[in-house]
């Protein structure tokens, strides 16, 4: 990831993706499977879960619906 991001910008966008990467292997998903059912590429959803993409609001909503949760939950790491 370049450094256009502060410190905290960072740790936000790593807690993301591992939230995501929590809610998926709890659904026993696979990046692979979360990809096509989100409409995106494997490697993205790898960076997204590593904290190394800065993910646009669609895709969070791709990811969300995919794996059939709030966008909350990905965001906060907590599911109803």
């Amino acid at each position: 990831m370049k450094n256009t991001y502060s410190e905290k910008d960072r740790k936000f966008l790593k807690k993301i993706g591992e939230n995501i990467r929590k809610y998926r292997i709890q659904k026993d998903i696979s990046q692979e499977e979360l990809a096509y059912q989100a409409e995106l590429d494997r490697t993205y959803i790898s960076g997204i879960e590593r904290g190394e993409r800065n993910i646009s609001v669609i895709t969070i909503k791709k990811i969300s619906e995919a794996l059939k949760m709030e966008i909350a939950g990905l965001i906060n790491g907590v599911t109803k």
